[in-house]
């Protein structure tokens, strides 16, 4: 065989490979400009609003399994800036990760690339800005990892997919808020609003525009719903139309009807929903869960399910939702929502190719998040710590110093709640490629969400009262969904097994916006020992330093 022939042939073999094997990816190269605008006002009043590229919220990233996404990001803010990847596990490589833990921030006036794979991950995130509480005022924004065209999804394809990005919004600005936040106040109240994709709720005094989704009668769609706000649970519902849900977070759900879907801050959900009923406009809500709201009783997100055919206003009453303060009603919800064990994800082996039924725990994690005084300022806690964040970040005093003179390792208390209040620098072990049983414990009033960088967890319990190891007994270990953020109720419990796979110093914090502020965070290290750039990735060839470390890493 000649040459060029057998070249040919090579190409030919390498070609039905990846065509077979569905490993190929791409590179996807983005430029963002993120600045302040003063123009867009969602709630008809002048406020400084972050967007991207001009646009609030910002734009979509769509991507699939193990495509590398650049995003280069140019900083126009006055101050410095951070964006984190909500729910990417950032495999290996927790130098991109974008919280204050890993990077150092991008600072005015100039930009930095962030490089990193949707590695072995399908399903529904967001992004957004992760320090100064700058997520209050926007930069936050969809992001979709699509299934690999050899792997089944486990549903139709829908004739189009929409982005709902719900959250609360407050009319005084980030600024003004962190700086009374940071002065002993941690209780926010209530917000002014509730924005669906950034806008105003429908037929309101602030905005003539709301959001709109246009369906055609008879076809179904796909809603991926994240909740980008800062402090409050919402429920989701459509008028006269059921969701399937299908989709939490990069796991495939067993599929049920719902009316209603409480979606608590920093989770995502993919519904499907039938445009099944007469042509017309229908009412779509996010209203505030588990939180009286007795005094604003129109605080909700509105907007419109649009039939293309329509020519009419939205008539009839907005959609009712569970009583606001049932908490039943949302825990039975969620302990409904359970991992479809039989389809294929990321992966085509079957998501229950990985259950938990017989697993060993190499480590207990129990902790409790209240609201104290130190200081004579309200600082939020695990276990009688609030998180204090050092100029240098752990991830580059990690591999500079070994953590030397920026933390103490396991000096935080991990199964017991500190006699003394105290403000430190919280960072424990995680034993690499050991399962980890972690017991959240909500000691305030209001629900709370948990969220861990770096992994999918399986969420195998929820209970009232106080976690014992009797609490075991409770626990659902055939089928529990895998996601990587989760409620604990008030007065609560909330149990998650984490396999610690993934080398690298991963932020475990509040989703809620004030009580991570405020402190209520820490960093797992999971660490190998092993240099090998494929058991975890070097630094970054663009690495910032900053710090005690500025200028010489």
């Amino acid at each position: 065989m000649d040459l060029p022939s057998r070249a040919r042939l090579v190409l030919l073999c390498v070609s039905i490979f990846i065509f077979l094997d569905g490993v190929s990816s791409i590179d996807i190269f983005l430029d963002w400009n993120v600045s302040s605008d003063l123009t867009i006002a969602p709630v008809g009043q002048k406020q400084l609003v972050i967007t991207i590229n001009g646009m609030f919220p910002g734009p979509l990233i769509n991507c699939t399994t193990n495509d590398f996404i650049h995003v280069n990001i140019f900083n126009n803010l006055d101050e410095p800036f951070l964006m984190t990847w909500n729910g990417i596990q950032q495999r290996l490589n927790s130098w991109q990760d974008g919280v204050s833990g890993t990077n150092c921030p991008i600072q005015p006036g100039t930009n930095w690339t962030y490089a990193f794979q949707t590695k072995d991950q399908i399903g529904s995130f967001f992004y957004f800005p992760s320090t100064l509480f700058q997520k209050a005022a926007g930069g936050f924004g969809p992001i979709r990892v699509n299934n690999r065209i050899v792997i089944n999804v486990p549903f139709d394809k829908p004739a189009e997919e929409f982005d709902v990005l719900i959250g609360d919004w407050y009319f005084y600005e980030y600024k003004n808020a962190r700086e009374i936040l940071s002065t002993g106040k941690y209780d926010m109240g209530l917000p002014q609003a509730i924005l669906i994709n950034g806008k105003a709720p429908y037929n309101n005094p602030w905005s003539k525009e709301h959001e709109i989704f246009t369906v055609t009668q008879g076809q179904t769609y796909r809603f991926r719903i994240s909740n980008v706000g800062l402090n409050m649970t919402l429920n989701f519902r459509i008028q006269n139309h059921k969701m399937k849900l299908v989709e939490t977070e990069g796991s495939y759900t067993s599929q049920i009807m719902l009316d209603s879907l409480d979606v608590h801050v920093g989770q995502s959900y993919s519904v499907l929903v039938t445009a099944d009923q007469n042509a017309g406009n229908y009412f779509m809500v996010a209203s505030p869960r588990l939180v009286t709201t007795a005094d604003n009783p129109n605080l909700m997100g509105i907007a419109v399910l649009h039939y293309d055919s329509s020519t009419t206003a939205p008539i009839g009453s907005l959609p009712v939702g569970p009583d606001q303060l049932d908490q039943e009603f949302s825990v039975n919800q969620a302990r409904s929502i359970r991992w479809n064990m039989t389809t294929g994800a990321a992966r085509p082996n079957p998501q229950g190719t990985f259950n938990v039924t017989n697993v060993t725990i190499n480590q207990t994690f129990i902790l409790h998040s209240f609201p104290v005084e130190i200081e004579g300022n309200t600082r939020f806690t695990v276990n009688n710590i609030s998180y204090l964040t050092p100029t240098t970040p752990l991830k580059l005093a990690d591999h500079a110093l070994n953590g030397s003179g920026v933390y103490i390792l396991d000096a935080f208390p991990t199964n017991a709640v500190s006699p003394v209040a105290a403000i430190n620098t919280s960072v424990v072990t995680g034993i690499h490629k050991g399962w980890i049983e972690i017991v959240f414990a909500n000691n305030a009033p209001l629900v709370d969400t948990w969220h861990l960088d770096g992994f999918g967890f399986y969420v195998v319990g929820f209970g009232e009262g106080v976690w014992s190891k009797e609490s075991r007994a409770t626990y659902n270990l055939f089928d529990p969904v895998v996601r990587s953020t989760v409620q604990v109720y008030p007065a609560g419990w909330t149990v998650i097994y984490a396999f610690l796979d993934n080398p690298g110093m991963w932020n475990l914090r509040s989703q809620r916006l004030q009580n991570w502020f405020l402190g209520q965070e820490l960093y797992i290290r999971v660490h190998n020992d092993d240099p090998n750039p494929a058991k975890e990735r070097p630094p970054p060839d663009n690495l910032l330093t900053c710090g005690i470390l500025e200028g010489v890493v």
